[in-house]
C-alpha cells in the first residue's frame, strides 16, 4: 500500500505539471498518449487502493487561471467528460436513448452571454469554476454573431479554435523553427487570451457552439437536436454532429475516424451526448463529469519496429533535436519512418538505443510519436560536434528539460533566414525552395553560401531519395533554379540582406550602380545621391561590402547568374508618376506583380493616398475604402486596370 500511495503521489506530481504547462502556459511537455497513460495509471491505483489524493486530477476539472485578464465565477460549474476508448461502451451508454456524436474539439471552451440580441459577455472555461473575461477578443472572432434575432438572456458554450489551414499560415510568418507554434490547440489559447483583441483578430479564432445553457421562452421539444437547429438558424456555427441510435454508433464512428486527416478543425475525439435533454439532466453528475454525455478517444494504432538512426536537426536558433528513424511501418493510412524525439530528456526517458524495438503512434492520429521502448538500451548520446558545422555543442537545462545546442555563431544552421530571403519572390524568386527544405538542405549540407543553391544538381541522387522528395519534385527545383538564373543586379543587391536596403531600395541603387563592381567599389558620397537613400543606409551598404567574407559570397553568386542588361526590361515611361494600388487585381496575379512593373516603366509607388499621387488603380469605382475616399477628397484620378493599360501604351507613343 505504501508503494502505491507513493506511485499515485508521483503520478499527480507529473500529471500536475503536465496541466499547468498546458492550460496555463501553452506548452505541451509530453504527448496526449503519455498523459492518457499516466492518468490510466492514476485511475487504477485509486480503484485498487480506495483513495483519491485531494489534488487528484481524476478529481480536480481543470487547473487555475493565470495572467492579468478579468475573472469571473461561473453560474454552473463546467465539467470535463468521462473518457472511452471502446465502441461498444458508447453503446451501452446510449442504451435505447438516442443521442448526438458529435467531434471532440481541440481548442478553449468558451462560454458565449446575450442579452436583448447583443453579445455582453464572453468567459474562458478556466478551471470549471472561474474563467477569464474574454469579451473584447471574442467580439473579433471570425465566425461569431455579434447581434441575434433572440432578445431573451441566451447561453451558449462553445469550442474557441485556430483552423489547421490558418495554423500553417501563422506559423508560415515566424522565420525561427523552434519559435513557431506546436499546434493549433496553444496558438489559440494565447490569441483568445490576449490583452490586445487587434492580435487575436489577426489569428482567425473561430467558435463553434456544442452546449445551449440557457434561453427561457423557446420550446425545443425536449431535443438537444432542436437547440442545435434554432442555434444555426441565430447565426451561429454548431460543430458537427450526427443523430444516433446505439445500432448505428460503430458505423458512424468509422466513418468520422476516415475523415480525420482532411479535417481542417482540430479534434482529438469525440462526445456522445443524449438528444433527450430532460432524461440527461435527471442522471445527475459525479464530482467531476456529468452523466449526460461521455468523450471518445480512438485508441491509438501502434506497431512495433526497429530504431535505425538517431538524426540531430539543427535549427536557426542553434537548436538540436533529435529525430528518429526507424524500420518503416504502416499507420493511420500511411507510411511513417521518423518521428521527433523533441529534445535530450525525452529521449534519455525512453532510454533509446539504436537496434531497440520501439512502439510508434500518431498523435491526434496525425503527427508520429514514439510510445514507449521495448528494449531500453539507453545507448544514444548526445554529439560533441553540431551535425551542421562540426562546431562545439554545449547541453542546457531549461525550466523542465535538457536541450542540446550548437555553439557556433557561424552554422549554416543559423542563417536558414538568409537562404529564405534570398530565394524569395522579390529576390530570386524560386519556387520549390520552401523554408522547410532550405533546413532540410543544410542539415544535409547540400547548403552553406548562397552560391550553393545554383550546384544543388551536384546532390541529385541524394535529393530524389529524400523523404518526400522523388525525380519529379527534383526536376522542378532546378527548373525554377535555372530560370532564377536570368535575373536582375537589384534582385540580387536586394537579396543579399543588406541592413535597410529594401527592394525599392536595391533598384534605386542599380539604377546608379549599373555592375556588380559599381556595388562593391561604391562610396558613401555616390550613394548619398541616390532618392530614397540617406546616410543610414549609405553606411550599411559601403559596411556590408567591406567584409571580405561578403564579397567573396556576392561574387560566387554573380558567376553563377547571367544578369539582365538594365534596359531590356525597363523604361522611363512612367518617369515622375506616382501610383497607389487598392482592391482585387484581374490582369495581374497580385499587387507585388503590378508595383513591380510600373516600377520597371519608370514609375513608383506608395502604399497610401496623398496630395503627390498621380494615380489611384482600382478595380472597383464604387469602393469605399480609405483609399478611395482619400483620392475623391483630394481630386486624385481613379483608374481601373485596363484604364493603366491604356496609359501606358500612350506613354509608350510619345
Amino acid at each position: 500500500m505504501a508503494d502505491d500511495a507513493k506511485r499515485m503521489r508521483e503520478l499527480i506530481d507529473v500529471l500536475d505539471k503536465a496541466a499547468r504547462s498546458y492550460y496555463v502556459d501553452g506548452k505541451e511537455i509530453m504527448s496526449n498518449y503519455e498523459y492518457d497513460a499516466l492518468y490510466d495509471e492514476l485511475e487504477a491505483l485509486e480503484k485498487k487502493t480506495g483513495m483519491v489524493m485531494s489534488d487528484s486530477p481524476t478529481i480536480k476539472v481543470g487547473y487555475e487561471v493565470a495572467g492579468e485578464i478579468p475573472k469571473e465565477h461561473h453560474s454552473r460549474p463546467m465539467l470535463s467528460l468521462s473518457k472511452t476508448k471502446s465502441v461498444d461502451e458508447l453503446k451501452s451508454f446510449l442504451g435505447e436513448q438516442k443521442g448526438l456524436l458529435s467531434w471532440k474539439m481541440d481548442g478553449l471552451t468558451i462560454v458565449l452571454t446575450y442579452e436583448n440580441g447583443d453579445l455582453v459577455k464572453a468567459v474562458t472555461r478556466g478551471n470549471g469554476e472561474t474563467g477569464e473575461i474574454i469579451t473584447a477578443n471574442a467580439r473579433v472572432f471570425k465566425n461569431i454573431p455579434l447581434s441575434i434575432k433572440y432578445k431573451g438572456i441566451l447561453t451558449v458554450r462553445g469550442e474557441a479554435v485556430i483552423l489547421y489551414s490558418d495554423f500553417n499560415k501563422v506559423n508560415e510568418e515566424i522565420p525561427e523553427v523552434d519559435a513557431k507554434y506546436k499546434n493549433p490547440r496553444n496558438l489559440c489559447s494565447g490569441s483568445v487570451r490576449q490583452l490586445d483583441s487587434r492580435i487575436t483578430k489577426e489569428r482567425n479564432v473561430r467558435f463553434y457552439a456544442f452546449d445551449l445553457v440557457e434561453a427561457d421562452g423557446v420550446d425545443f421539444k425536449n431535443s438537444r437536436d432542436e437547440q442545435f437547429k434554432w442555434l444555426r438558424s441565430l447565426g451561429f456555427e454548431v460543430v458537427d454532429y450526427y443523430v444516433v441510435e446505439a445500432g448505428e454508433i460503430e458505423e458512424t464512428v468509422h466513418r468520422l475516424e476516415k475523415f480525420i486527416p482532411d479535417n481542417d478543425i482540430p479534434t482529438d475525439g469525440l462526445v456522445l451526448i443524449f438528444d433527450d435533454i430532460k432524461y440527461g439532466e435527471s442522471l445527475g453528475s459525479t464530482v467531476k463529469f456529468p452523466r449526460n454525455a461521455i468523450a471518445f478517444k480512438w485508441k491509438d494504432e501502434t506497431k512495433e519496429t526497429v530504431l535505425r538512426a538517431i538524426e540531430w536537426s539543427a535549427s536557426r536558433t542553434g537548436l538540436i533535436n533529435p529525430i528518429a528513424v526507424f524500420d518503416p511501418v504502416e499507420l493511420e493510412g500511411s507510411t511513417v519512418s521518423r518521428a521527433s524525439v523533441h529534445n535530450l530528456s525525452v529521449m534519455k526517458d525512453l532510454k533509446l538505443g539504436i537496434g531497440d524495438r520501439i512502439s510508434v503512434y500518431k498523435a491526434n492520429m496525425i503527427i508520429p510519436q514514439i510510445a514507449r521502448n521495448l528494449t531500453g538500451s539507453d545507448t544514444v548520446e548526445s554529439p560533441a560536434v553540431c551535425p551542421v558545422c562540426g562546431g562545439e555543442t554545449i547541453i542546457k537545462q531549461d525550466i523542465d528539460s535538457k536541450t542540446l545546442y550548437c555553439k557556433n555563431p557561424e552554422c549554416p544552421s543559423k542563417h536558414i533566414k538568409r537562404f529564405v530571403h534570398f530565394t524569395s519572390r522579390d529576390a530570386l524568386n524560386i519556387e520549390g525552395l520552401s523554408e522547410a527544405t532550405i533546413d532540410r538542405f543544410i542539415q544535409e549540407r547540400f547548403l552553406k553560401d548562397l552560391s550553393d543553391i545554383f550546384k544543388l544538381e551536384e546532390h541529385k541522387e541524394r535529393i530524389v531519395n529524400l523523404e518526400g522528395f522523388g525525380d519529379r519534385s527534383y526536376q522542378k527545383l532546378i527548373t525554377a533554379i535555372d530560370k532564377a538564373k536570368d535575373t536582375e543586379l537589384y534582385r540580387i543587391i536586394y537579396g543579399l540582406g543588406i541592413p535597410g536596403i529594401g527592394l525599392a531600395n536595391a533598384k534605386a541603387v542599380t539604377k546608379l550602380l549599373k555592375t556588380p563592381e559599381e556595388c562593391v567599389t561604391a562610396a558613401r558620397d555616390t550613394l548619398l545621391s541616390v532618392d530614397g537613400v540617406g546616410e543610414v543606409l549609405a553606411d550599411a551598404f559601403v559596411e556590408f561590402f567591406k567584409n571580405e567574407k561578403n564579397i567573396c559570397e556576392f561574387n560566387d553568386v554573380i558567376k553563377e547568374v547571367s544578369l539582365k542588361t538594365a534596359d531590356s526590361h525597363q523604361s522611363d515611361v512612367l518617369k515622375d508618376l506616382k501610383f497607389v494600388i487598392t482592391g482585387s487585381l484581374e490582369k495581374f496575379g497580385n499587387r507585388s506583380e503590378l508595383k513591380n512593373y510600373i516600377e520597371s516603366l519608370g514609375g513608383s509607388t506608395a502604399t497610401s493616398v496623398s496630395a503627390n499621387t498621380d494615380y489611384l488603380i482600382s478595380n472597383d469605382r464604387s469602393s469605399s475604402s480609405e483609399k478611395s475616399k482619400k483620392a475623391a477628397s483630394l481630386g486624385v484620378p481613379v483608374i481601373s486596370e485596363e484604364e493603366f493599360d491604356v496609359l501606358v501604351k500612350e506613354k509608350k507613343m510619345m
